[in-house]
């Protein structure tokens, strides 16, 4: 009972580094993702916002997506068991 409890805190703990590592990738995507968009608007000549105005405008846009937590949550995550079955292996070693 005691180790399938210290198993249950370290896959949470496992997820939890996940989660943070997805969240971060997220952010950077989205932040890439809208620098793209304003050189392509800019490229076609549509860019009529000044940079800065734009770029503090996809900056407020980005954190507060990033912070609907409940839409995160939701996300369905396909992790790969192989590294938790090492894990396993490495602690009957």
């Amino acid at each position: 009972m005691l180790s399938r409890l210290q198993e249950l805190r370290k896959e949470e703990e496992t997820l939890l580094r996940v989660k943070a590592a997805l969240h971060d990738q997220l952010r950077r995507l989205r932040v890439e993702e809208l620098a793209l968009q304003s050189m392509i608007r800019s490229r076609e000549g549509n860019d009529t916002v000044s940079s800065a105005t734009a770029a503090e405008e996809t900056r407020k846009q980005t954190l507060g997506q990033m912070d609907n937590e409940a839409a995160i949550n939701q996300t369905e995550l396909h992790l790969s068991l192989q590294d938790h079955e090492e894990e396993e292996e490495e602690e009957s070693d």
